[in-house]
């Protein structure tokens, strides 16, 4: 006899083979009874798995979705897009006035620095930073023994060369004046023989002299008349060798004269003078401190004439020139300015200009460290085809932009070609017409879409 458990899982069983419509998984037999094995054989229920089926449905609507946005039916690739969401703009024309807006910062047109020639320690400081100087005052007093010693040393070297050249100066003038007094004395000497020369031929006329007196007078002629041959050619050599010497000696001295003075005035270059007229910045020295040779001290600007100095991106780099115009506006005023100078290296995709005011139209009131907002003329102002300037140039470059269809359903890639642009717009050369609508929204999220579908949704 079975037990309860048995006899119930028997009735299911039976339940389960009358549900299957009446079919019998145990054996029968001749008089059509079924066998006990069959009803005792346990059967497993199965259990649906919903979860494996809820993610293959959701991966399959993701993938239908994702292809209604990106296909169409024409085959391109598509975006949907809110139309809420971007910014269109209408082509139209107008006159486009070719400038960008410049923001530069004030500084002094002209700086001077102050640099300490030589080094020393600070005894003196006779004015303040920020103070108004006149060219020539004094600043700032070092001192350095070594330095003095060596100027010291130095003008007693070049004195003592400066009175060795006076004294060969002076040899040279004195052998140039005993030539002088040679040829004196020997010109007298064949004078005085030339005529007693004449006496004594008469006299041996006569037989008054002997032949040999007058023999050693002739020869005593002979012999002064060839010295002074000598003595003009040794005076004419002397001349040739003084003229080039004392020139020599000459250039030596003024160099020496010039060493000298260049001592001196290093010494001087202790005391530290305004070399302009101007307000002094930058300068915070101490009694006591050691300043080194060449370190800087401050610097002395002009207090009464600005400059602007301006980074402009390098897309324009071969657009600004010198001599190019930029206007200042404050308020009713407008203050002209031109590019006095162009640095031509490029840092952090800019470059740096200098703008300086025209004349006397400085603007009152401007101080150092102030920015201001200007325009920079880059052309003549002309009419053109023009659409807003928008971010969308930074993603395509002006080479497409997105045109919105005429029934505003779709926005579809178009090549394009865009010359100028400022501030507001950007000048149309080919692919646009006049009244046309064109994306000039930022084109990042979609950039590599042939269309857009655009919903208000």
């Amino acid at each position: 006899m079975g037990t309860v458990t048995d006899m119930e899982q028997k009735k299911e069983t039976a339940k389960t083979i009358s549900m299957q419509g009446g079919s019998t998984s145990g054996t029968r037999g001749a008089s059509g009874a079924v066998s006990g094995s069959g009803m005792d054989r346990r059967v497993e229920k199965k259990k649906t798995p919903w979860k494996t089926v809820g993610i293959a449905a959701g991966a399959l609507a993701v993938i239908a979705i994702l292809g209604s946005m990106v296909m169409d039916a024409s085959g391109g690739r598509s975006f949907r897009v809110d139309q809420d969401r971007i910014v269109v703009s209408t082509v139209s024309t107008g006159t486009f006035e070719d400038f960008i807006p410049v923001r530069g910062r004030v500084t002094p047109l002209k700086t001077v620095f102050l640099d300490a020639i030589e080094g020393g320690r600070v005894e003196r400081v006779l004015v303040e930073d920020g103070a108004m100087l006149k060219a020539g005052d004094m600043i700032v007093e070092l001192s350095n023994t070594g330095l003095q010693l060596d100027v010291t040393r130095n003008e007693a070297l070049v004195t003592e060369q400066l009175n060795n050249m006076r004294t060969i100066e002076l040899q040279l003038e004195q052998n140039r004046l005993d030539h002088k007094r040679n040829i004196v004395e020997m010109n007298y000497q064949i004078k005085r023989l030339e005529r007693q020369v004449e006496r004594e031929r008469e006299l041996i006329k006569t037989n008054a002299i002997s032949q040999a007196q007058l023999d050693q007078t002739e020869d005593e002629l002979e012999y002064y008349r060839n010295r002074l041959a000598i003595t003009l050619e040794s005076q004419k050599t002397d001349a040739q060798m003084q003229e080039t010497q004392l020139a020599f000696l000459k250039e030596s001295g003024e160099q020496l004269e010039v060493s000298l003075k260049l001592a001196r005035k290093n010494l001087d270059a202790l005391n530290v003078r305004a070399p302009v007229d101007g307000k002094l910045s930058g300068f915070n020295v101490e009694i006591g401190q050691s300043i080194n040779r060449g370190g800087r001290l401050g610097q002395i600007d002009d207090p009464n004439r600005y400059k602007l100095t301006a980074y402009i991106d390098e897309f324009y780099l071969g657009r600004v020139d010198l001599g190019q115009e930029a206007t200042y506006e404050r308020g009713s005023d407008s203050h002209k300015m031109t590019i006095a100078k162009i640095y031509p290296q490029v840092q952090n995709g800019q470059f740096e200009v200098d703008f300086v005011f025209e004349g006397e139209e400085q603007p009152d009131g401007i101080r150092r460290g102030q920015t201001l907002q200007t325009k920079l003329t880059l052309g003549d102002a002309t009419d053109a085809i023009l659409i807003p300037n928008g971010a969308f140039f930074q993603d395509t470059g002006g080479n497409w932009v997105f045109v919105v269809s005429p029934d505003g359903s779709q926005a579809i890639k178009r090549t394009v070609r865009l010359g100028r642009r400022n501030s507001r717009f950007i000048e149309v050369l080919e692919g646009l017409e006049v009244g046309e609508r064109v994306v000039t929204s930022p084109y990042t999220s979609f950039v590599d879409m042939d269309r857009l579908k655009l919903s208000g949704e």
